[in-house]
């Protein structure tokens, strides 16, 4: 059990983090850092925190730092947390892009007491208010350049997710970029564009409210999400979420040369080979 911890960024994922372990006895004490007081308000208010300081009088008073706010200042933040540590404490993040992060910190003289995390869990809200209870349970979590941290901190972070009922995943972080493009970024600019298109070719409101069925709510959900963090993400990771998107276009073309050319024996074989996708997500 920690006696306290800081949560840098407020919000779904590192307030459903600390909920879980506030539920589970493993902290006592919760300090909340954030740039905007009515973020710290709010999660004073639903209990995610028990305390709001600056970032240097946290991390001072911390066991465990757990650092979740947008990629492009999660580099400079932890250059700033990393400065203060002692061997004592344990430092983790939780982002969606790991090989920048972990490239920055390569020389750092405390980079033992980093554990480069990702669970993979999140929803299309932000904020404290989007902050649940009973997430991670059954998702993934990767942890990144593990021989690079000190042992005992990666078995501390490793024993949290499990409780928290996620199952571990161990890459590089270079691996975990361009797995990550492909599992999760292409969904979310999918989604963007989706709705784009939409938008643009059906101008009628209550129409889209009236007519839009569960597949196109469950496809085009994930379009609600913050582009204050997606956007850096995309930037970080633009090589890979390139790749990707060059392959799904080609893909989207095979569909269209189908219609177009009333191929429709060469457009059942596409579905057919997509449907193998359900002999991996059951």
């Amino acid at each position: 059990m920690f006696d306290t911890m800081t949560i840098v960024g407020v919000g779904l994922i590192s307030g459903s983090f600390s909920l879980a372990l506030k539920e589970r006895g493993l902290v006592r004490h919760v300090i909340g850092v954030s740039r905007t007081a009515a973020s710290i308000g709010k999660a004073l208010e639903l209990g995610l925190i028990d305390e709001a300081l600056p970032l240097d009088a946290a991390v001072d008073k911390s066991d465990l730092v757990y650092v979740a706010i947008p990629v492009d200042a999660t580099v400079p933040v932890m250059q700033q947390i990393m400065d203060r540590v002692t061997a004592r404490q344990i430092v983790a993040d939780a982002g969606s892009t790991k090989h920048v992060l972990c490239e920055s910190l390569a020389g750092h003289p405390m980079r033992s007491r980093f554990v480069a995390t990702h669970p993979m869990w999140g929803t299309e809200y932000s904020g404290p208010e989007a902050a649940v209870r009973g997430a991670f349970a059954g998702r993934a979590c990767v942890i990144c350049e593990k021989e690079k941290s000190d042992a005992g901190a990666v078995a501390i972070m490793e024993g949290i997710y499990k409780q928290l009922g996620m199952h571990i995943v161990y890459m590089d972080a270079h691996s975990h970029d361009m797995h990550a493009a492909y599992i999760s970024h292409i969904s979310h600019i999918t989604s963007f564009a989706l709705a784009n298109t939409v938008l643009e070719k059906e101008k009628e409101e209550n129409t889209i409210f009236e007519l839009a069925g569960g597949g196109f709510e469950s496809t085009v959900r994930l379009a609600k999400s913050n582009p204050a963090m997606w956007l850096p993400i995309f930037k970080q990771n633009r090589d890979h979420v390139l790749d990707v998107l060059n392959e799904h276009i080609a893909q989207l073309r095979k569909f269209k040369s189908c219609l177009e050319k009333e191929n429709y024996d060469y457009l059942r074989e596409l579905m057919e080979h997509a449907n193998e996708i359900s002999r991996i997500l059951k």
